[in-house]
């Protein structure tokens, strides 16, 4: 073996233990300390390859962002954009199978991407989002402004990246079922053909916080810097507060994370009352749900906690916190069944549906960046619309006021 083929095999072994350290730990528990011991190496050999952490967690976002585009330039060769759509889907969840089963490594997470705050890896990242927002000025597409396209690229991309999160939840060989029925619920919408577009309003009222708004401030900075870049000092500077008053609303810096998932799920369990007594049918009450969490993360007056700051969060708390979520995206499950029984929703997977209304929503923290501009009205027309009615579809779509 030549000593260039050992520095590579060298170097593919330190990207494959950083990017699963990164997707356990966020970006910043991810250290040379902690990748040299699971290679059984000192931390003096990482440094070799990667000077600097961040130079390593650019290193594993490039590669898992070359591994994206292979998916994508397989979706651009069909002729279509409901193929296209439907070529990305299979083929990604097709790789997701073949990490389950141990014939690939995992990609990185890149909910956290942006705390790493690289030029490089921001670029090639934005070149990938295009070549997915291409998929939509594909001959035979609906008309799109470019805003509009901007916002279903970033929806479809955010579908993907959700399912690395809830497909191990399936047997590996029911994945390209899985694949089918994504495709099928995200091409043809949820919505019944006879079912209108008229969401209720749900006005879900503001938080009960008094004095310094901690939970605000720390949702915010978490979804910014991930868990353990939100610091007890950058949210007592976004407040204009000494730590002192920190510590003395708050005992731990764990504690108020554990709050600000409290309050996120608050304001999901708030919405889902509301839209049970709002709601003629199945269909609108998710719809009334989607627009008031979306347009409340848009206007910025609403930030939610996203699940990227479980990948850092301490262990013992992880699994209460999953719990949280996963009881959210079972009652949108049951409403999905509502529906099709009602007949507002066609008959579909109500899980699959469950997890794409889910992963919507979460997804909406970054919606500002891919689709810059946006209000609540215009993000209800771009973006929750085309989940509930189709990718390719402008049939109920909302107008922009």
């Amino acid at each position: 073996m030549t000593a260039a083929t050992k520095y590579n095999l060298r170097k593919d072994a330190i990207i494959r233990v950083a990017t699963d350290l990164m997707n356990h730990k966020g970006v910043r528990g991810m250290t040379h300390a902690l990748v040299a011991s699971e290679l059984g190496l000192v931390p003096r050999a990482v440094g070799y390859y990667f000077r600097r952490k961040e130079d390593l967690a650019a290193a594993c976002y490039a590669r898992s962002i070359e591994r994206m585009e292979a998916h994508i330039g397989a979706a651009l060769k069909q002729p279509t954009p409901d193929t296209a759509i439907r070529t990305i889907i299979q083929v990604f969840f097709e790789s997701q199978r073949q990490v389950a089963v141990g014939e690939i490594e995992p990609i990185a997470w890149f909910e956290e991407m942006r705390t790493l705050d690289d030029d490089s890896t921001g670029r090639a990242f934005t070149e990938m989002f295009r070549k997915v927002r291409s998929i939509f000025t594909m001959t035979g597409g609906p008309p799109l402004a470019r805003a509009e396209a901007n916002a279903r690229a970033h929806l479809l991309l955010s579908q993907l990246f959700w399912a690395v999160l809830w497909l191990p939840r399936h047997n590996p060989e029911d994945y390209s079922r899985m694949a089918e029925r994504t495709a099928d619920i995200l091409l043809g919408g949820m919505s019944s053909r006879a079912a209108a577009w008229t969401p209720p309003l749900l006005a879900v009222g503001p938080d009960d916080e008094t004095g310094p708004d901690f939970l605000t401030a720390g949702t915010e900075l978490i979804n910014e810097n991930g868990y353990l870049g939100a610091s007890v000092e950058k949210i007592a500077a976004r407040l204009n507060v000494t730590k002192g008053s920190f510590y003395h609303h708050n005992e731990t810096k764990d504690e108020l994370v554990e709050h600000c998932f409290e309050r996120t799920w608050g304001i999901l369990r708030e919405a889902q009352r509301k839209a049970d007594a709002a709601a003629q049918n199945g269909l609108m009450n998710l719809a009334a749900q989607a627009v008031e969490m979306v347009g409340g993360q848009v206007s910025g007056k609403r930030p939610l906690l996203r699940t990227s700051a479980l990948a850092a969060a301490p262990e013992d708390m992880r699994p209460r916190l999953i719990a949280g979520f996963d009881r959210i995206t079972a009652r949108y499950a049951s409403v999905v069944s509502d529906g099709i029984g009602d007949g507002s929703i066609r008959p579909l997977d109500a899980l699959i549906a469950a997890q794409i209304l889910s992963g919507t929503i979460n997804a909406a923290a970054e919606l500002r960046f891919w689709a810059p501009g946006l209000t609540p009205r215009t993000a209800e027309a771009y973006y929750v619309c085309p989940m509930f009615m189709g990718l390719l579809n402008t049939r109920g779509a909302a107008e922009p006021g």
